[in-house]
């Protein structure tokens, strides 16, 4: 089972969002350079996480997305539901017709693990990620790699 690249993306440029919170509104630009993501495929996500409530965006000079909330109280299912994903270790889809139409001997057994993985997810914040280590390492690195016209105001990089 794996997750998609839909669900992954969306999870990064949402993290991506959390960690430059403090910069005010973020484009889509400045994401798609950082994490490396195609900017029409960020437009297509941010339109579904901005239909769910998970950011807001604002147009004009100074304009972009924001979270709609404090990143404590964004969780990492959340964000993937929001892109139409979901973490299902299943190959019928939970519909119990896996095996000639019929429930599977392992059926139960994969819908406990999708269980789990989804509870593992739901109980992860975006602000729990921000505060780890590892993650401001690479957007401290990130951050100092973008090119001088990239958008990002120079007094605002570690």
């Amino acid at each position: 089972m794996r997750l998609t690249t839909k669900g992954r993306y969306a999870v990064t440029a949402m993290l991506d969002l959390a960690i430059h919170y403090d910069q005010g509104s973020i484009t889509l630009s400045d994401i798609s350079q950082r994490q490396e993501i195609s900017l029409s495929y960020l437009e297509q996500l941010f339109s579904k996480l901005r239909k769910n409530e998970l950011v807001n965006s604002a147009r004009g000079p100074g304009g972009g997305y924001r979270l709609s909330r404090p990143a404590n109280e964004v969780a990492v299912a959340e964000i993937i539901a929001a892109v139409d994903e979901t973490v299902d270790a299943t190959r019928c889809k939970r519909k119990g017709n896996c095996q000639h139409a019929e429930r599977c001997l392992t059926h139960d057994l994969w819908c406990d693990l999708s269980d789990q993985i989804f509870n593992f997810l739901a109980n992860i914040s975006l602000g729990s990620l921000v505060d780890k280590q590892g993650v401001q390492d690479v957007a401290r690195r990130q951050d100092n790699s973008l090119p001088a016209d990239a958008g990002l105001d120079e007094s605002c990089v570690a």
